[in-house]
């Protein structure tokens, strides 16, 4: 909102405050899951896109400017997220033993990646509605509301007394550290550290126990909560935090350094991409992720430089990212067909699996670009 001074405030998404300021500024974007035809001819709407930090709680989120335009999501889930759900739900339970048969409720995410059949599978059951659970899951999933700290508490009423509740979120510090700039996007509400996690945990009864760094969308934490006369946080807790003070994750012109790193990122894939295509090299896209909008449109890329991507995603076939690109959107067998030189991979937080795949049958030995935190290639 806009004071009568002119000057823009809005209370924390986590803990109310009005003591937050803009931190990174990515100016006006499109939102991000919102895939055009691609004969459509734009210009698409945009609005502004900043993060800010609330200097009480520390949360890092999403300014008070709301994107207008809500789409489902029409990507397919990784084979990489299913095999960490899987994955997931085996560690937890061989290190809560106490867990197996226990009653579960999970908060879903649009990702996907849910935990539900494996811990049914397991013995687990569904919490009635209403039911308090022992055992509570949000992967991915709080992100995605608009009021964090009210969303906190939604969970710590469904916990039952002794329970356990597992979150897994995309962690702010390799966010920072690893200039994944163009993970900040319209409909992603918070950016979270753990220190912002525990500082919102305390308001609502709950502490922070232990915490694991998981892989998965670039550097994610998974974090165990119990009501805080249960809890018994040990060491891994410490090490996370002091990583996260170490790098200034509470610090305004720290976390403002990330605009700077944003925009040189972001004019080095603009020269990579120039400097293949002067050289005679085609290059194509794969994947056409919600982040996508964010990187081509500051990155200058249109079709004169990348005249496709491919997607698995049936549903976004026939469509284009949004923005000032507009880089169509085709089937994985239209890039197979082209066998470019360079394949530009978008969806960089599962390289490893874009790679594999494509190099199953022996590729036909095209380079890997991956654009971020600088553009570098990647081998097969």
């Amino acid at each position: 909102m806009v004071n009568e001074g002119g000057a823009v405030s809005f209370r924390c998404r986590g803990c109310g405050s009005v003591d937050a300021v803009s931190v990174v500024d990515i100016g006006d974007q499109p939102c991000a899951d919102y895939f055009p035809a691609a004969d459509a001819p734009g210009p698409d709407p945009r609005w502004p896109l900043a993060l800010w930090l609330c200097r009480d709680c520390t949360l890092v989120q999403l300014g008070p400017v709301e994107a207008q335009i809500a789409e489902e999501p029409l990507a397919v889930e990784s084979a990489t997220s299913r095999a960490h759900a899987e994955a997931s739900v085996k560690e937890i339970l061989r290190d809560y033993p106490e867990l197996s048969g226990a009653v579960v409720f999970e908060f879903g995410s649009p990702h996907g990646g849910s935990w539900l059949d494996h811990l049914t599978a397991a013995g687990c059951t569904l919490a009635a509605d209403g039911e308090q659970a022992g055992l509570v899951i949000d992967v991915h999933g709080i992100v995605h509301e608009p009021q964090y700290g009210a969303s906190l508490e939604l969970r710590a009423e469904r916990l039952a007394p002794g329970g356990l509740l597992v979150m897994e979120f995309h962690h702010l510090l390799p966010l920072f550290i690893g200039n994944q700039f163009d993970t900040i996007r319209h409909g992603h509400w918070a950016y979270v550290s753990l220190r912002a996690l525990r500082n919102l945990a305390a308001l609502h009864g709950l502490a922070v126990e232990s915490v694991r760094q998981v892989d998965m969308y670039g550097g994610s934490l998974m974090v165990m909560l119990r009501h805080t006369a249960d809890a018994r946080p040990d060491s891994s807790v410490d090490v996370v935090l002091e990583d996260e003070d170490a790098a200034g994750l509470a610090d305004e012109v720290q976390l403002g350094s990330l605009q700077e790193a944003a925009w040189h990122a972001a004019g080095a894939l603009h020269d990579e991409l120039v400097r293949h295509k002067a050289a005679g090299r085609t290059v194509l896209g794969y994947g056409a992720p919600s982040k996508a909008p964010v990187l081509l449109d500051l990155s200058k890329v249109t079709t004169d430089l990348l005249p496709f991507t491919v997607d698995l995603a049936p549903g976004k076939h026939g469509r284009r990212i949004p923005g000032g690109c507009l880089v169509p959107i085709r089937p994985i067998a239209d890039l197979k067909a082209a066998k470019p030189d360079v394949v530009l991979v978008l969806t960089w937080d599962i390289a490893d699996e874009i790679i594999t795949q494509l190099e199953a049958d022996g590729g036909w030995g095209t380079t890997y670009l991956v654009p971020l935190p600088e553009p570098h290639e990647r081998g097969r």
